[in-house]
């Protein structure tokens, strides 16, 4: 049987050939993959009503106290633009096309978004590959670098660390991994971690372990806002302007934190800036 020690190298070999493993029925993963796309196109237009989410849920509980207790108490938060839309879209069609890339070359992929449960917080897995619960990601050149190069664990933003801990939790698996894809040239890599290994026990549970994390959240989020941020802003260079850190400018509840904050647009990148001692010399935008 096929290992996700080789996903990635038998999905280039496979795309150099273009031959799908000998023991896969090709029509039948392209049907399958064609049903994919449309299940989730299905759920971008569909008419049903959309589900509240104003709740904790497993693909949420790595993210900030104050993130989270904003969710649920439904704070105001800035609109999404069009565009962003497209792209997280985007990222839902490049993940679909990812499991079919791992079947074609012969792995297995089973579970797809099966329920998980981890004290009465519920969520829904990616996959497993080959027996590795496993997420899916699409990510920028720079997210990418994360998963390749192994710093997951100790900078993750977006609470990908503890989502997936939760699914393994849930089916009492130690092996977790994630597939992911730099969304810009098409590289591909597979992070895998088994918690069991002393060094990353020791890792995953400085902060406590997820039904910890799981019992504190459900707590939390019935007590006044936390009054401490995300994540601590950065100074500007030498300006004494304080720029958001990475983690808060990509958060929609930024302006409810910070309501004095401000964008400017330098030539190299936006810049939010929640202090400013020394007016920038680059035009100002508009948050939305």
């Amino acid at each position: 049987m096929k290992t996700t020690d080789t996903v990635v190298a038998d999905i280039y070999k496979m795309m150099e050939t273009k031959d799908a493993d000998p023991n896969v029925d090709v029509e039948a993963e392209i049907e399958k993959f064609g049903e994919g796309v449309k299940e989730l196109m299905r759920t971008e237009f569909g008419r049903e009503k959309r589900q509240d989410k104003r709740t904790l849920r497993l693909s949420n509980i790595g993210r900030t106290d104050r993130y989270l207790w904003n969710v649920v108490a439904g704070t105001e938060k800035e609109e999404i633009e069009p565009h962003t839309y497209v792209k997280f879209m985007y990222g839902h069609l490049v993940e679909e096309m990812l499991l079919f890339l791992t079947r074609m070359a012969g792995h297995t992929v089973t579970d797809e978004q099966k329920q998980c449960e981890v004290n009465g917080i519920r969520g829904s897995m990616d996959c497993k590959i080959d027996g590795v619960v496993t997420d899916v990601k699409s990510a920028s050149a720079f997210g990418f670098k994360k998963f390749k190069e192994g710093k997951l664990l100790h900078d993750d933003p977006f609470g990908y660390v503890d989502q997936i801990k939760a699914y393994a939790h849930s089916e009492g698996e130690t092996e977790i991994g994630w597939l992911a894809m730099d969304k810009t040239n098409g590289h591909l890599t597979f992070l895998k971690y088994d918690m069991a290994d002393p060094k990353v026990k020791a890792a995953m549970d400085f902060d406590g372990t997820i039904t910890e994390r799981v019992d504190h959240l459900k707590e939390m989020v019935k007590k006044p806002e936390p009054d401490y941020y995300c994540h601590q802003p950065k100074p500007d260079g030498k300006s004494g302007n304080l720029e958001l850190a990475i983690g808060c400018s990509y958060c929609q509840y930024k302006k409810h934190c910070y309501p004095e904050l401000r964008l400017f647009n330098y030539s190299y990148k936006p810049k939010y800036l929640c202090k400013v001692v020394k007016e920038p010399n680059v035009q100002e935008l508009k948050i939305k």
